[in-house]
């Protein structure tokens, strides 16, 4: 059985963090597949056409990540993708206790559905999508926190 995984986010933007997680990804599964998600509750800095955009420039190289977007539950996404596995970075303890609770969610949701968390590298742990993003807004250089395909 071929081992897909879904790495959903928003990806507002998309981080070196972000870049690492699916790359060391790679070395587990035979495909990635990056969900840019649509929440209709959330205020985007970049609208989705411009997430995927950056997401495709980043993985232009690797023929084995596939970007698409969705809106609703992630584990139905996966579902629909036949998507037998959620990747999920942690950068910190409260990372670890968000995904948990949403991986205890989802595992009761879709049992046949692991959830799998890769620690972030503590050179990247720093850079959150947020974070860049404040950067942007006040006309800074986020340059250095965003993969080197990617333009702003």
């Amino acid at each position: 059985m071929k081992r897909i995984a879904l790495f959903p986010g928003s990806f507002d933007p998309i981080t070196k963090g972000h870049e690492a997680i699916v790359k060391r990804g790679l070395k587990l599964f035979d495909e990635i597949i990056v969900a840019v998600g649509i929440n209709s509750n959330k205020q985007n800095f970049f609208d989705l056409e411009k997430r995927k955009q950056m997401v495709a420039q980043t993985f232009k190289s690797h023929k084995n990540v596939r970007i698409e977007s969705y809106e609703g539950l992630t584990i139905d996404f996966c579902k629909k993708m036949k998507a037998n596995f959620i990747l999920r970075g942690l950068r910190s303890n409260a990372d670890f206790e968000y995904e948990t609770n949403i991986a205890q969610m989802n595992s009761a949701l879709s049992p046949t559905i692991e959830t799998v968390f890769i620690l972030t590298s503590p050179e990247l742990s720093a850079i959150s999508s947020t974070v860049v993003r404040d950067v942007l807004r006040y006309k800074g250089n986020a340059t250095q926190f965003l993969p080197q395909n990617v333009r702003v």
